[in-house]
C-alpha cells in the first residue's frame, strides 16, 4: 500500500489525549501537545483543536490508539464519555485513511524501540532476542498487551486484547477481605477495578472499612501516593504496597500466559511516579511467586517505561505501515 503524508497521530487514554504529527516517512514525530480529554466535548473536537493550534494542514492519513476495545465501526471509550462512528469521522476529516487501534495495542508495538534511557528495570535477568514481550500498565485503567515475533526477523505482531477485565486473585487473607468489600459495591472484580488509579482510590477506601476508620472523601489517587510517599502515612503506604502486590500477581499471570521470555513492560501513568520506591516494593516478590515456576520468572526481566513524551505515538505511526 502506498502510504500517503503526513501523518495526524494520537494516543487517546480515559484522561489525556496526546498528538503527534509525522511530516514524511523519514521524519520524527513532531509538534506533540497533550491535552486533557474533558477540555474537548468530542474526540473530532480536540483533533481540530490541536490542528489549528500547532497551525498544521489537513492530514492525509491519521492513526489513533485509543483506550478501548476496537470491534466495530463504532467506538465507545469504556473510561470517557467520547464516541463516534470511524466511518463518518475520516469522512468528516477528509482523511485517506483512517487507522484506529487499541492504545496498548499501540504501546506494544513500540516496544522494540523505546530506548534503554527510557526503561527502569526492575529485576530479573537479560531478555531472549525475538520472544515474546508482555505489556500492562494501570492509568485511568488498566492496558494489557503483547508483542509476539514472527517467522520474518525484527517484524512482530501485537495482541490486540481486554485483559485488564480478567478477574483479580487475592493471595492473602486482607486481599480477599478488601476484593470483597469491592465486589460487594461492582459485582464483577477485574483487574481493572483495584489496578487503576479510581481503583487506587477504592483499594484505599475498602482498608479505610476494614481498619473501621472514619470515611473520608479521598480526591484521586495523586493524593493517595504523596499520603503514602510524602507523608509516610500508615494505610496510604499499605494501600501502594498492596496495589503493588497485585501488580507483580496480575504482571507475573501474564508473563507465564504469553511465555514472554522477551521481558515484561509496566506502562501507564501510575507506575511511574512511583520510581524510586516501587523498585524495592513488594512487586518483584509477587511477580515470581508463582510455585514451581518462581525460577522461570526470576529470571524474566521487567522494565518501568519511563519516556518524556508517549511511545504510542510511534506505536501508531507503525500501524499505518
Amino acid at each position: 500500500m502506498i502510504e500517503t503524508f503526513p501523518h495526524l497521530l494520537a494516543d487517546i487514554g480515559g484522561t489525556n489525549a496526546r498528538f503527534g504529527w509525522q511530516a514524511n516517512a523519514i521524519s520524527n514525530i513532531e509538534h506533540v501537545l497533550v491535552v486533557p480529554c474533558a477540555a474537548h466535548e468530542t474526540l473530532e473536537a480536540a483533533i481540530r483543536a490541536y490542528l489549528a493550534l500547532k497551525n498544521l494542514p489537513t492530514p492525509r492519513a491519521c492513526a489513533l490508539g485509543i483506550a478501548n476495545p476496537i470491534t466495530g465501526d463504532e467506538v465507545r471509550m469504556t473510561n470517557h464519555h467520547w464516541s463516534f462512528s470511524i466511518s463518518e469521522m475520516q469522512s468528516r476529516l477528509g482523511l485517506a485513511r483512517l487507522k484506529v487501534i487499541n492504545d496498548f495495542t499501540a504501546l506494544a508495538l513500540a516496544l522494540p524501540s523505546i530506548p534503554s534511557g527510557n526503561l527502569v528495570k526492575v529485576g530479573g535477568q537479560n531478555a531472549l532476542n525475538f520472544s515474546p514481550k508482555a505489556l500492562i500498565g494501570p492509568g485511568t485503567g488498566l492496558g494489557v498487551s503483547g508483542l509476539l515475533p514472527t517467522d520474518q526477523k525484527d517484524h512482530w505482531v501485537a495482541v490486540a486484547g481486554e485483559g485488564g477485565h480478567t478477574t483479580l486473585a487475592a493471595q492473602t487473607e486482607t486481599e480477599y477481605r478488601v476484593i470483597e468489600l469491592i465486589r460487594q459495591r461492582y459485582g464483577h472484580v477485574s483487574a481493572e477495578r483495584i489496578l487503576s488509579g479510581p481503583g487506587l482510590v477504592d483499594l484505599y477506601v475498602a482498608l479505610r472499612q476494614l481498619q473501621k476508620k472514619t470515611p473520608i472523601d479521598v480526591t484521586g489517587a495523586a493524593k493517595i501516593t504523596a499520603w503514602a510517599l510524602q507523608d509516610k502515612d500508615p494505610l496510604a503506604y499499605q494501600c501502594i504496597e498492596m496495589f503493588a502486590g497485585f501488580l507483580g500477581s496480575v504482571a507475573g499471570d501474564l508473563a507465564l500466559t504469553l511465555g514472554a521470555r522477551g521481558g515484561v513492560y509496566l506502562g501507564g501513568g501510575i507506575v511511574p511516579r512511583w520510581l524510586g520506591w516501587f523498585e524495592s516494593s513488594i512487586f518483584r516478590e509477587r511477580f515470581e511467586a508463582k510455585g514451581r515456576f518462581r525460577a522461570y520468572l526470576k529470571d524474566i526481566p521487567v522494565w518501568v517505561i519511563n519516556a518524556p513524551e508517549s511511545p504510542a505515538l510511534l506505536g501508531v505511526s507503525r500501524s499505518l505501515i
